[in-house]
This record gives structure tokens, C-alpha cells and sequence, in this order.
């Protein structure tokens, strides 16, 4: 045997069983992360893998509460994952108006402190498929809310070849609260943010670990709703999570733009707002604050959570991050529903053209013609349009336009399809968080009295999904073709029981408003 044919044997064995050994079967019996190994579940045709309650960052509870996410300690053996972990602290799920169970934590699931827990669906077979990877970070104005609500159910991602993780993050007063005393004990020297720093120890599990689901690290997509959109925003301008995500979906919700939703605030007031309540909860310093039962501060706290420009996670506000074009160019799918606000005022055509007068002064005209009306039933809708549009409309449309001046492109859409209700009244419309179980084709877990057109949609809609994670662009075959966004054009993809694209139904206004959030 010649000295170059041993070389280049050697070299085959080497190749061979390094490559043959890095590719595993993923069995639901054993999979290992970096801190140990766990188990799941199969769902009933065996065709997805179900990791429920996979810890992501050791419980905030004690002295860990408000701090920083901490990493997991090692365990041993196997660590079974077959149910979702507890819910972050929040009261118990009541259903109102229009979310029925189907939108709130399951009733039987528990809630607490120890709450950093995460969910993963993968319907890959081996370690080496490479599957896109979608986070979906949920909604609930950062005080209710979960990974385990059954409409971010990840099964029917995971068949369209999706991993799909869902995740929990500290809320309310557990997730947002700054004091002096915690930023003075913080290496950072900050406080608050907490649950958008659990989100960001999430994405680096997620880096870490999903590839023994199938998953791709580099091929990760972070999605989000309402406050779960916002958060994507936050992320989106954030050294802390820079890295660890390469598209975006943002479904109602952003604070692009200085505007009437959403918004941060400053450390100071975080930290006044923060002796205010502990004041109001009994406590004289941060060590009482900790001796206080998770239920006591439930008790006392009321409001949402407030997103700080805290030095470290958010060093200046969304919208300035965006005015000097700093947020990252990734691409981006971003959209409201037709009915975000449902409760236009009680007003009338006369009363409707006093407000635009005192609103939108010498342009009152010009915002009538956007949004007119003939009489006070036109006028009551008109003013809910107005609302929705200078709100979420506003937002998610700037942050299309501002992105789209970037390399990668953006998409947007605007969901129109009244949910259907029992009794054919549809008068919640095209609600905020109604699109959800369409986009991720999930409407075997909400109650209502679908139609084959809202099948449709759902398979329509999650196909787009798919496809953005998978390329950064959400056209495929057999579906409608999806303009990138244009602000000069404003065509978008309007998702009802027609879906086609167009010019959006409401753009003269957003447009109007857009220019005018840009001016300052």
C-alpha cells in the first residue's frame, strides 16, 4: 500500500465517521441539550416530535427574582418534557368579549415565579435536515399570556417543515419593574426589561440546541402578536439579541414611529413608578420586596408592562433607533386585522367632523376624504378606522416602509376576514389577535363555525408563513403573488375569504400619518 493511498484513506475514515457521527436519529425517547437530555411526545400520527417544558434558564424566584435570566444547572438522567412548564405569573385565565378560551392560558395549567420554560415542535426524522426555525414570542400587553395558549399550537407548523418554538417570559411586575436598589446591585447598572431578557436567554437556547431538533441556528425566524410584536420590535434594535435571529414577523404591534400605541420609558420614571409601588405593596427596600409572596405583588400591581430604555438591553427608544436607520436588515412580514379597535366611539357625523377639526387642524379636509363618512353610522366606523390606523396601522405600515429602505425586503398585509361567530353576528369582525389561528393554520383549537373559505385562508395564510421562514420571502407556488412594500405604491397582501394582493384599502390615511410621524 503506498504512503498516498494511506493518506488519502485515512482522510475518507476521518470524513466518513466525523460526518456519519454528527448525524442523528432524533427520537422522542432522548435528545440531548447543552444540559442534559430530555424527552417528549409524539402527536397522534407520529409524523411530530413534542417537547413540552424545556427549561431555558434557571427558575427567577428568591434572590434570582429580578435579575437577570440565569443559566439552567446540569441535570441527570433524562428529563421528561411531555407538558407545558407553568405559566408566568399572571391572574387566572377569565374569558371576555371575544377571547374565549382558546385565546388564554388552559385553566388547568399552572401559574408562577418559576415560569422560563419553552416548547418545541419539529417533524424532522435526523439531526442534519436544517429545517427553518420559527420563535414565536406570544402577546397579552405584557401581563397575561403563554407558549402553552392553545392557538400557538406548533403541530401544524412542524408538518409544513417548520420547527416551532414557543416561549414563557416574565410579565407584569415580575418581568418590568425597576427600583434604585436593583439597578445599583445590576452589573449593568439598570433595572426592568426582564422579560425581554428572558426572551433574548430563549434565542441563545435556542442557537445552542436546535439543531438537535432539526432545526437550522442560522435560519431562525422570531414572530410575535401584539405585545409579542412589540417585543420582536425591541429585539429588533437590540445589541443584546443581535446574532440570534435572521427574519422578522410582527403581527399588530411596533413602536416604529413616535405615535399613540405602544412607546417606552425612561429609566428614572421606571425607577419612580417602582418606589410608588412599593410603597403601595408595604415594602421599605428591595430585601422586603423579595420576601413578598408572588401573589401579594400580583395583588398590588395594575397596569401593563412598560418597556424601559434601560441603558443595556434598549439604549435609546424603538423610534430613534429607526429614525437614524439602526434597526437590523433582515426581512421582514408585518400586518394588522381590519378590527384592531372594535369600539369606535359613540359619536356622530357632526361630532366626528368637530374632532378632525381640533385633531388634524387645516388638514381636517384631507382627512375626511381618507376616511369619510355621510352619516353617524359612517362616522362611528370612520372614527374606529382613524383609531386603528394612527395606532397598530401606523406602526406596522412604518415599520414596512423603513425597513424596505434597507437591503432585505418587507411584506405587508392587512387581514380583512370577519371570524366567523355563532349566531352570524360577526360583530367583533376582523379582530386584533383574530388572525392567528389562520396564520399558523391552527383553527381545530378555536370554537367557531368556520367555513371551507376560512380553511382555505388558514392553508393560505400558514403557506406564506412557511415560506418567509424558510427564504425571507412568502411567495411560493400556488399562491397569490405578495409585492414586497412600496410606501410610493402601498400594495399589499389583504388575506380574506379572496386573498389577493392591492393597493391597501385604507393607504391615503396611513400614508398621511406616516409622512407626518416622519417629519419630526
Amino acid at each position: 500500500m503506498t504512503t498516498l493511498f494511506k493518506i488519502a484513506l485515512a482522510f475518507f475514515t476521518l470524513f466518513f465517521f466525523t460526518s456519519t457521527a454528527s448525524t442523528q436519529t432524533i427520537s422522542i425517547k432522548k435528545v440531548k441539550t447543552d444540559k442534559g437530555f430530555i424527552s417528549g411526545v409524539d402527536n397522534e400520527d407520529n409524523s411530530v416530535k413534542i417537547f413540552k417544558g424545556i427549561p431555558f434558564a434557571a427558575p427567577p424566584v428568591g434572590d434570582l427574582r429580578w435579575k437577570d435570566p440565569q443559566p439552567v444547572k446540569r441535570w441527570k438522567g433524562i428529563l421528561k418534557c411531555d407538558k407545558f412548564g407553568p405559566n408566568a405569573k399572571q391572574n387566572p385565565p377569565v374569558p371576555f368579549d371575544v377571547y374565549t378560551e382558546e385565546f388564554l392560558i388552559p385553566v388547568n395549567g399552572d401559574i408562577s415565579e418559576d415560569c422560563l420554560y419553552l416548547n418545541v415542535w419539529t417533524g424532522a426524522k435526523s439531526t442534519n435536515e436544517k429545517l427553518p426555525v420559527i420563535v414565536f414570542i406570544h402577546g397579552g400587553a405584557f401581563i397575561v399570556g403563554s407558549g402553552s395558549v392553545p392557538i400557538y399550537d406548533g403541530e401544524a407548523m412542524a408538518k409544513k417543515g417548520v420547527v416551532f418554538v414557543t416561549i414563557n417570559y416574565r410579565l407584569g411586575v415580575f418581568g418590568f419593574y425597576a427600583h434604585p436598589e436593583l439597578t445599583k446591585e445590576s452589573p449593568h447598572h439598570t433595572s426592568g426589561n426582564y422579560g425581554l431578557l428572558d426572551q433574548v436567554a430563549a434565542l441563545q437556547w435556542v442557537k445552542k440546541n436546535i439543531a438537535a431538533f432539526g432545526g437550522d441556528p442560522e435560519n431562525v425566524t422570531i414572530a410575535g402578536q401584539s405585545a409579542g410584536s412589540i417585543s420582536v420590535n425591541v429585539l429588533s434594535v437590540s445589541e443584546r439579541a443581535k446574532g440570534l435571529f435572521h427574519k422578522i414577523i410582527a403581527e399588530s404591534g411596533a413602536t416604529v414611529v413616535r405615535g399613540r400605541f405602544g412607546g417606552t420609558t425612561i429609566l428614572d420614571t421606571a425607577e419612580s413608578r417602582g418606589l410608588q409601588f412599593a410603597q403601595k405593596a408595604g415594602a421599605k427596600n428591595l430585601k422586603e420586596l423579595r420576601q413578598l409572596s408572588a401573589d401579594s405583588l400580583l395583588k398590588a400591581f395594575s397596569g401593563i408592562g412598560i418597556v424601559i430604555v434601560d441603558g443595556y438591553l434598549l439604549t435609546e427608544p424603538v423610534s430613534a433607533s429607526f429614525a437614524k436607520n439602526k434597526q437590523y436588515d433582515l426581512p421582514l412580514m408585518t400586518g394588522y386585522t381590519a378590527d384592531e379597535v372594535n369600539r369606535p366611539w359613540d359619536t356622530t357625523l357632526t361630532g366626528f367632523k368637530k374632532y378632525l377639526s381640533k385633531e388634524f387642524k387645516n388638514d381636517s379636509l384631507k382627512v375626511f376624504r381618507y376616511y369619510p363618512a355621510s352619516n353617524d353610522e359612517e362616522a362611528r366606523n370612520a372614527s374606529r378606522s382613524i383609531l386603528r390606523d394612527m395606532g397598530f396601522g401606523l406602526q406596522n405600515f412604518a415599520w414596512a416602509a423603513m425597513q424596505g429602505q434597507k437591503k432585505s425586503k418587507s411584506y405587508l398585509y392587512f387581514f380583512n376576514r370577519k371570524v366567523p361567530e355563532y349566531g352570524g353576528t360577526n360583530k367583533y369582525g376582523a379582530f386584533h389577535s383574530g388572525e392567528i389561528s389562520y396564520a399558523y393554520d391552527n383553527l381545530k383549537f378555536f370554537n367557531r363555525p368556520f367555513t371551507n373559505a376560512d380553511h382555505q385562508l388558514a392553508r393560505l395564510m400558514s403557506s406564506f408563513w412557511v415560506n418567509f421562514a424558510k427564504t425571507g420571502d412568502p411567495n411560493g407556488n400556488g399562491l397569490p403573488p405578495w409585492p414586497a412594500f412600496d410606501v410610493q405604491k402601498g400594495e399589499v397582501m389583504i388575506f380574506d375569504a379572496e386573498t389577493k394582493p392591492g393597493v391597501h384599502p385604507y393607504y391615503g390615511g396611513l400614508n398621511y400619518f406616516y409622512q407626518e410621524a416622519i417629519k419630526n
